[in-house]
Order: structure tokens, then C-alpha cells, then sequence
């Protein structure tokens, strides 16, 4: 029987470098409270994002929700439903009011004209998401924060490593939340990170991740535990100096789905943008059945009785989730809802061979029409 490809495999370093980072780990008995590898971590990831201020969380939706509640903000947030609900959630759960924004229809990232319609007198900010490692048009998304005075807090989940005009993409907005989980191009096992620009706010969610802990005698906000423990840390440090690497071996995999790919009639593959360095984080397929032969769930089965593994990433948007649905119209979004029905995400990690992808492919042709 053939091996089964999964939708994605964890980068890790090799086990002996691992266990050589955790050793000082023994003689310290420090395993969370931000010790040593905490704080080298947040140092090195500064360096490599090159954002002046980092924070280290538990996960990603905890940089989220906590950069949020960080920035004082209250009202409407408008977002996109083409999203992991880990975004909406975050809004949600600070008392924010979701409103969503459809996506442009190339990068499906939030389509900067059609934000302006949204903005009411109790909109407080602007949270866009960087989708499968493709960029918002972030100057487009500023100028209307500036004109509308809003916070822009990025959703940077899949854009872990990536420039935008030699820049890192942490760098714009007012804030921007990455994802560490064991799935990203870089990972600590579980984890994330919040940049925030104002040095006020990215010290209000140093606390908040803390209790909302100020001193031994002082608590002067409402907190979760949030911090980031020694051994996720640990992991981070070690991912980190190879992470250029699994980036390159992923690009590998890339370029051959686009060989293999590129001819088929009815599948539109990830856009390539201009001026931004990509971390090939996701392979998304858009399939138009009609065209193609069969629609995203049928090939997903084919798929999965050749014992592959592809995910129907995102789906359903949000605003057709049923937790969501009773208060939204997932048909004001239609781009993003025909999406949600034909986006494919195809197996992408470091580890991918070409034989793999070509394996992969082999399918996907056999099922075209």
C-alpha cells in the first residue's frame, strides 16, 4: 500500500540538537515565567522579523485576542470571513462586533475597496489576514486607517518569514499576530507572537499574558496565563536556524505543483505577487468544476482514496459557521462564499519530495477532465 501523504508534517530540528538546547533547562529547574530561552528567543525573532517590539505567547490566538484587549479598543472591527475562525473568535471574544469584508478575488486577502462602505461611527479598527502567505494591499489598508483614524491590527498567521518590499511583513499596522503552531513554516510546538507598535500597549499585553500581573503586590488589569514555557521556547531557538531552509525546500515543492499543474483547464494555482518575498507557506487550488470535471469535494476524495490528504482550507467561511450564521448573511461576502466551496489546499511542508508532489499531480490529472 502506498504511504499517505497528509496535508502538512511538522519541521523539527534534528533530536540531538533539541535535546542539547534543553539540558541548561535541568540544572535550572526555570520551565516557564519567561526565562532564559524565552527571552533569547524574542531577541533572535527581532532580529529576523526586524520589528523593534515582540511578545511571546502560548499560541496564536492568545497574540490575538490579547493585542485586542492591549489596544483598548470597543465597537466594530472589520475583518474578512475568509479566515481560520481563530480570527473572528479573538474579536469576538473581547466584546468586539465582527464586520466582514469580502476578498479580492486574486489574493484572497480583504479587497481594500470595499472596506470604506463598511466603516460606521463605531468602528474601532481594521483586522485583515494574510492568506496562505500571500499580503493585503497593506498601503491601500493604511491610507484608509489614517483617513478613518482606525487601528490595523494583521492577522500574520501564514506569513511567518515573509517581505513585502524588502520589509518584514510584521512591520505593518499597528500590530500584527503570528502563529507558531506545530503546522507554520516555523513553529515551537505551540506558540505565537504579538508585535504591536505603541510601546504602551505592547507593555499592557506583557501584563496581560501574565494575570495582569504589574508587580509581587499589584494587579491592574484582568489577564489569562499566556506566557510561552521554556521548552516551546526551546524548540523556536532551534527551528529558527533552519527555517530559511525549510522555506527554500518548500519553494522546491512549489515550483514543481506549478509545473505539474499549470496546463490543467478549471485550476487556478496561488497567485505570485510582486515586490513580496514569499514563504510558500500553503499550495492552494481554486477549482472550477465545470471547467476541471469534478468540484473541490469530489477531488478531495479522489484525493484521499489515493491516500492523500488535502484540506478544504477555508471552509466554511466564517460567517456561514453555525456559531456565526444566526447573525450573519455569509451571501453579502460572495466571493469569499464560492471560495469557501472550491479552495483545495494540497499537502506543502519542507519534508514534500518532488516524487511526492508528482504523485500528487498524477491524481489531480486523472480526475481532469
Amino acid at each position: 500500500m502506498e504511504k499517505n501523504i497528509l496535508v502538512t508534517r511538522s519541521s523539527m530540528p534534528e533530536y540531538e540538537e533539541y535535546i542539547e538546547e534543553i539540558k541548561d533547562i535541568w540544572d535550572s529547574r526555570w520551565l516557564t515565567n519567561m526565562g532564559a530561552k524565552h527571552q533569547k528567543l524574542i531577541e533572535e525573532l527581532k532580529a529576523y522579523l526586524g520589528v523593534e517590539h515582540l511578545d511571546l505567547l502560548t499560541n496564536g490566538h492568545m497574540a490575538l485576542e490579547l493585542t485586542l484587549q492591549a489596544l483598548n479598543l470597543s465597537g466594530e472591527v472589520i475583518t474578512t470571513p475568509f479566515t481560520f475562525i481563530s480570527t473572528t473568535h479573538a474579536i469576538t471574544r473581547n466584546g468586539l462586533t465582527p464586520v466582514f469584508c469580502d476578498i479580492d478575488p486574486e489574493t484572497y486577502t480583504m479587497d481594500p475597496n470595499k472596506i470604506e462602505a463598511l466603516i460606521t461611527e463605531k468602528t474601532c479598527a481594521i483586522m485583515p489576514v494574510h492568506v496562505y502567505g500571500n499580503v493585503c494591499d497593506v498601503e491601500a489598508i493604511e491610507a484608509i486607517a489614517k483617513k478613518h483614524n482606525l487601528k490595523v491590527i494583521y492577522d500574520a498567521a501564514h506569513v511567518f518569514g515573509v517581505k513585502y518590499k524588502g520589509k518584514g511583513i510584521g512591520s505593518f499596522g499597528d500590530a500584527s499576530c503570528f502563529s507558531f503552531h506545530a503546522t507554520k513554516v516555523f513553529n515551537t510546538i505551540e506558540g505565537g507572537a504579538a508585535i504591536i507598535r505603541d510601546p504602551e500597549a505592547a507593555e499592557r499585553l506583557y501584563r496581560l499574558k501574565d494575570f495582569g500581573i504589574l508587580d509581587s503586590e499589584r494587579i491592574d488589569c484582568i489577564g489569562p496565563n499566556a506566557k510561552m514555557n521554556e521548552f516551546c521556547a526551546a524548540m523556536g531557538l532551534c527551528n529558527l536556524r533552519h527555517v530559511d531552509g525549510e522555506i527554500a525546500k518548500r519553494k522546491a515543492a512549489a515550483d514543481c505543483y506549478r509545473k505539474e499543474l499549470a496546463v490543467l483547464e478549471g485550476l487556478r494555482l496561488n497567485c505570485e505577487q510582486a515586490d513580496v518575498t514569499p514563504n510558500y507557506a500553503y499550495f492552494p487550488v481554486l477549482i472550477d468544476p465545470d471547467r476541471f470535471g469534478m468540484n473541490r469535494d469530489e477531488l478531495c476524495e479522489k484525493l484521499k482514496e489515493a491516500h492523500i490528504f488535502a484540506r478544504k482550507y477555508f471552509y466554511p467561511c466564517v460567517n456561514a459557521a453555525e456559531c456565526y450564521s444566526d447573525r450573519y448573511n455569509a451571501e453579502d461576502t460572495p466571493i469569499a462564499l464560492d471560495y469557501s466551496h472550491k479552495v483545495l489546499t494540497l499537502p506543502m511542508f519542507a519534508d514534500l519530495t518532488e516524487d511526492d508532489v508528482r504523485r500528487i499531480c498524477a491524481v489531480i490529472k486523472n480526475c481532469h477532465k
